[in-house]
């Protein structure tokens, strides 16, 4: 009897680390996880240390273009069918499991005061980005004054584009608009087609701003957007927008996605056998957040909120009591809380903390 209790309790534990494993492969499949790989030689052993100016990728994207390697989205009939049904209303409220987002209508009073107005500071608390301001695909690095809580993770600086997006991962390279943004409007802008238009931002010590003013699509000319993205130091973002001249459902992605929201990503590096002391880097996108684009428009805004993550516990018994919508686990060896899926994946991983979890699964 003992034994067919203890055969019946193995294979459910390879049964369950089968689904999980095969969950994983299927979710990479989908394309929900993007794949940007790269191969890496005499890279950093650890994912979680900082990229060095030396590294090659790096150096020729700190200052330069980001190129954009995209099949055009599929639509979504689901999604579609939401924009229909929320036209009508004004304040769109939606949980996104990481975020809660509000969308604000022309009419609604907080359309009003999230815009910041920055012609009305002093001049030299704003600072126009001269690179960004005259080019097509550009980025450039910004450091914060303040430590910016994103999916949980703090970030001390990010990198503004062109193309209506700030990119918030440590590590540049060409597919920058594929995860890891926050994007008011990401679209295929390019500042170099008029001398009114700027790039610009303001940091205040707990908020920093980021307008792109006046500027143009390159693709056709539809006339001028004007548009903002502020980052709270307790992880509130702002998207507020003063001029939209068309419906966003129209800009043409075909040569630049188009995209409003969030998304966050991790990072795994993995050996190659046929090749020495090489390793390949691949980002996985763990969540995404978009916004209705058939909300957005002249005066309107959104508000994100950030909601409470497995990070922000740093010990064991609130970790695995929590009951914050996500499955939190404590690992010894890293002292450190997750539900396995964000930007220390990797670490996670080589640590084996997800053993500890899948056999806490497996004998329940």
């Amino acid at each position: 009897m003992m034994a067919m209790i203890i055969a019946v309790h193995l294979i459910t534990s390879l049964i369950l680390v089968q689904q999980i494993q095969t969950s994983f492969k299927e979710l990479s499949l989908e394309g929900r996880l993007h794949a940007v790989t790269e191969d890496l030689q005499n890279r950093h052993q650890t994912w979680a240390s900082k990229p060095r100016t030396r590294d090659p990728v790096l150096a020729l994207y700190k200052h330069g273009h980001y190129r954009e390697q995209h099949k055009p989205e599929e639509s979504q009939p689901k999604l579609l069918e939401e924009e229909g049904q929320q036209k009508a209303n004004q304040i769109v409220d939606i949980d996104h499991v990481y975020y809660t987002s509000k969308v604000y209508g022309p009419g609604d009073a907080p359309s009003k005061y999230l815009w910041v107005n920055i012609s009305e500071m002093k001049r030299e608390e704003w600072k126009v980005l001269c690179l960004l301001s005259s080019t097509h695909r550009q980025t450039e690095r910004v450091n914060l004054s303040f430590s910016f809580p994103f999916y949980g993770h703090l970030l001390k600086e990010i990198t503004i584009a062109t193309g209506g997006f700030i990119y918030t991962g440590d590590v540049l390279h060409q597919m920058l608009t594929a995860t890891q943004y926050i994007a008011p409007l990401m679209a295929n802008f390019d500042t170099s087609l008029s001398k009114n238009s700027t790039v610009l931002y303001y940091d205040n010590g707990t908020a920093l701003v980021v307008q792109w003013n006046q500027v143009h699509l390159q693709d056709i000319t539809l006339g001028t957007f004007t548009f903002q993205v502020t980052l709270h130091s307790d992880g509130r973002i702002i998207f507020a927008y003063k001029e939209i001249p068309v419906d966003i459902n129209d800009i043409n992605s075909k040569n630049h996605p188009v995209k409003v929201g969030l998304s966050d990503a991790f990072m795994v590096l993995h050996n190659i056998e046929q090749i020495h002391n090489v390793r390949r880097r691949t980002i996985y996108e763990y969540h995404r957040v978009n916004i209705l684009k058939s909300k957005i428009s002249n005066s309107t805004a959104v508000e994100m909120l950030p909601l409470p993550t497995c990070l922000q516990f740093s010990s064991c018994g609130p970790c695995v009591t929590s009951q914050i919508g996500f499955n939190c686990s404590w690992c010894s060896r890293l002292q450190r809380c997750s539900s396995g899926f964000d930007r220390n994946r990797q670490e996670w991983v080589d640590f084996g903390c997800p053993e500890v979890v899948l056999h806490i699964f497996a004998f329940l």
